[in-house]
């Protein structure tokens, strides 16, 4: 037992020597001097399918041949990527870089990134990053991660057919009572004010955690109550006004006589047939509208915030697929450098260009492809926008289809609104508890 102990001991003292040669070598390297081939450093990248583009593989290259350092993205199905991840975490063994969803929650959780990950807080680019978005890859105050995703796009606003407004003499609401009244207008013209497919499961509960930013403007501090368990979401004034005009809107016929069995899919071609005002989908739906059906033009279609509880602040979910460093990597300061390249401006800009559905991503002077209406809606309310509470507040995320189910029985009158909040609190006890969160032991 003595024998093969020193035999280990040994094994792991020649390695590090050997890990401390590479890095020097590398040092040599990067300040001018020469290095051997068997020195290269390659830093291994773990992420799950789909989240690593092909204009980060591209940048890679070019990485490559600035530093030597070379990338090996190693991606994984979906459905295997976390279990994989956490095995190697827990082991010790993790890659240099590993990609995850952001989330204050997921960090904790996911990746307990305060062990198995490399404080950026003092990297160059850690100022230029989106804040909403830096917020969502940082505990305890220390920044984790590098979300290098367009986020700002994956915003959901509700688009609308600017032919038919300028028609019927309309424009974009203010608050719900004008929305509520131009809806009626159109239903008394014989168009369908909204099409909203809710036999999906998942797109008609972005009516409502996506108002967190307005939630927390009323009651200021309320995601964090309701993560310290000292809030609830059933009582609450404002969630109940938003969830009870869900239903009216949805009894006035607003969503059409077929919502129950649609399905998103067919939300471009209702917006192109001119026989339908409006959709709530994502900031690039103007391009898709006119990429599915080219008569009508991205230009046609104007956005405007949800209406629901007289919101008027655009609602961010700046969670995302993001870089982490491996704590035990032997290549940190390796590893540094390709996310500072990765951040540098005109690698983000090129990241941009190259990546069709990417319209900009989360660093202050980045380049943006969002239409004119989408741009000209964020710089009205560049300072009026928050963070969806399905990422600001835990436990809302995992149980969105349950909302769902709930919102639907509540469209079919089997179920109050006060009820449906009462639903979300109980099952995010369930799933506290279930996660041994401090916070519910009281």
């Amino acid at each position: 037992m003595t024998a093969t102990r020193n035999t280990k001991r040994t094994a792991r003292g020649v390695m590090h020597m050997l890990a401390l040669a590479g890095a020097s070598c590398l040092a040599f390297a990067l300040t001018g001097g020469a290095s051997l081939a068997a020195d290269k450093v390659t830093l291994t990248y773990m992420a799950s399918q789909d989240w690593v583009k092909e204009a980060e593989q591209a940048l890679a290259k070019k990485f490559e041949e600035k530093t030597g350092i070379a990338i090996d993205f190693q991606i994984l199905p979906s459905g295997q990527y976390f279990n994989v991840l956490q095995t190697k975490l827990n082991s010790g063994e993790g890659p240099d870089l590993f990609g995850g969803q952001s989330g204050v929650t997921d960090l904790k959780l996911q990746y307990n990134v305060e062990k198995n990950a490399v404080d950026l807080s003092g990297e160059p680019w850690a100022a230029r990053e989106d804040k909403l978005v830096a917020a969502q890859s940082s505990v305890g105050g220390k920044l984790y991660g590098l979300t290098y995703w367009d986020v700002l796009g994956n915003t959901w606003v509700i688009s609308y057919n600017k032919k038919l407004f300028a028609q019927y003499g309309l424009a974009a609401p203010k608050s719900y009572a004008d929305f509520k009244a131009l809806c009626q207008k159109l239903a008394d013209n014989g168009i369908q004010p909204l099409y909203e497919p809710v036999a999906d499961g998942w797109h008609h509960v972005l009516w409502f955690p996506e108002l967190g930013p307005r939630f927390e403007e009323v009651t200021p501090g309320l995601a964090d109550a309701l993560n310290a368990n000292t809030a609830t979401f059933a009582g609450n004034p404002t969630m109940l006004t938003a969830v009870t005009q869900l239903k009216e809107v949805y009894d006035l016929g607003f969503m059409g006589k077929n919502a129950l069995a649609d399905v998103y899919t067919g939300a471009s071609k209702a917006m192109a047939s001119g026989k339908v005002a409006m959709v709530l989908a994502n900031t690039g739906f103007a391009s898709l509208v006119e990429h599915d059906y080219p008569d009508m033009k991205a230009s046609d279609i104007g956005v405007f915030l949800m209406p629901l509880a007289d919101n008027q602040m655009v609602n961010i979910n700046p969670a995302g697929p993001t870089h982490f460093i491996y704590s035990g990597s032997a290549h940190i300061d390796a590893a540094k450098q390709y996310l500072d390249f990765l951040a540098q401006p005109e690698n983000v800009d090129y990241f941009i260009d190259n990546t069709p559905t990417a319209m900009t991503l989360p660093f202050e002077g980045a380049k943006s492809k969002f239409s004119a209406d989408v741009q000209a809606l964020f710089d009205a309310h560049k300072d009026a926008r928050g963070t969806v509470y399905q990422t600001a507040v835990n436990y809302v995320n995992p149980q969105w289809m349950d909302i769902g189910a709930d919102l639907t029985a509540m469209f079919t009158g089997a179920m109050t609104p006060d009820k449906v909040l009462a639903n979300i609190d109980k099952r995010r006890g369930d799933l506290a508890k279930a996660a041994k969160d401090p916070a519910w032991k009281k």
